[in-house]
């Protein structure tokens, strides 16, 4: 399986058509990233990309902006791990609350918590990390160890790396740059979907 996170500033193309082709492969989710937009530039965003994923039957994911997510009719959000902590109890009208952690002793205090899935990495060396050390397939695993919810992983992710992934016990993978930038997103998505 795998879910798409956007990041519109690699796109050496139109973002929009890009999502839409994107889309048009059916992968398990998109997750809006677009940190460096203002409030207001990102529901705008989100308005449009939304209509998109309605069009495949694709859900989508609004990053951290809770309340856009709920004006704009949206049933997913994404969720740093303190966030999710934090507003735990105001999440039940969501029907996918995806949470990104860094530590499997994060994972271990999602039971209780609306989370329906977990972002866990970065996994291997990647340039959206440069300098940072990656976490490794141990990591992975530790996380998929410490809770019943589907993860995925993140950072680094490449079809021939897929098979080792997915033996950790990971229910799929996160890409970003890679669908951001590849001409050609359907044979990058082929391999996991």
């Amino acid at each position: 399986m795998l879910i798409c996170v956007t990041h519109r500033l690699l796109c050496p193309d139109d973002f929009l058509a890009r999502l839409s082709r994107i889309a048009a492969q059916r992968p398990h989710a998109i997750v809006l990233r677009e940190k460096d937009l203002s409030e207001a530039e990102y529901e705008a965003l989100a308005r449009e990309c939304l209509a998109i994923c309605r069009r495949y039957d694709v859900p989508l994911n609004v990053n951290t902006h809770i309340e856009v997510a709920r004006r704009i009719g949206c049933g997913g959000v994404h969720l740093p791990f303190r966030l999710l902590m934090e507003q735990r109890d105001a999440l039940g009208d969501f029907a996918r609350v995806g949470v990104s952690l860094h530590a499997p002793e994060e994972a271990a205090q999602l039971a209780g918590t609306p989370a329906t899935y977990v972002q866990a990495g970065h996994v291997f060396p990647t340039d959206c990390k440069a300098g940072v050390p990656p976490r490794g397939l141990s990591f992975l695993r530790s996380v998929c160890q410490a809770t019943r919810l589907p993860v995925f992983g993140i950072g680094g992710m490449t079809a021939a790396r897929y098979p080792a992934v997915r033996e950790t016990g990971a229910a799929g993978v996160c890409i970003m740059s890679g669908l951001m930038t590849r001409q050609n997103v359907a044979d990058t998505m082929r391999p996991f979907v």
